[in-house]
């Protein structure tokens, strides 16, 4: 058994006095305002990230807006950055919509439009969002 599994172990026998002294001496702070359950817990969390590490702030953030939002929650949209000379691929009714990415705008159909909307539109007849149409979006 490791030192780790050890000092696991005997958080289980601790008194609530005991488990706030541990967080005292431990993070030089006074312990949270929580039943000794909960400290107990958190105890047990703090000895583990020194021992392996705290999570990647991404992961940390997500778990957070999944505690906020629920799991069922959608993710966060991501902002895709389209460079010159990047080409969007999408197969509408058949057909192969190919635009490219230009400094100002998008060219399709020998035209340069000013957004990915406008093409959408004009592909499909109906209202879409261009950066969803094409994919780029999290709900894409």
């Amino acid at each position: 058994m490791s030192r780790l599994d050890d000092e696991l172990n005997a958080l289980a026998s601790l008194s609530p006095a005991q488990l706030r002294e541990k967080w005292s001496g431990m993070e030089g702070a006074a312990p949270p305002s929580v039943p000794p359950a909960l400290l107990r817990r958190l105890l047990a969390q703090r000895l583990q990230e020194r021992r392996h590490g705290t999570l990647p702030a991404l992961v940390a953030r997500e778990l957070a807006r999944i505690a906020l939002e629920g799991p069922e929650a959608a993710p966060p949209r991501r902002n895709v950055e389209l460079s010159p000379g990047t080409r969007l691929l999408r197969e509408w009714k058949g057909q192969t919509i190919t635009v490219e990415v230009l400094e100002r705008g998008f060219q399709y159909a020998d035209r340069t439009w000013r957004s990915l909307s406008e093409i959408a539109r004009h592909v499909t007849g109906a209202h879409w969002s261009g950066p969803r149409f094409f994919g780029l979006t999290a709900h894409g």
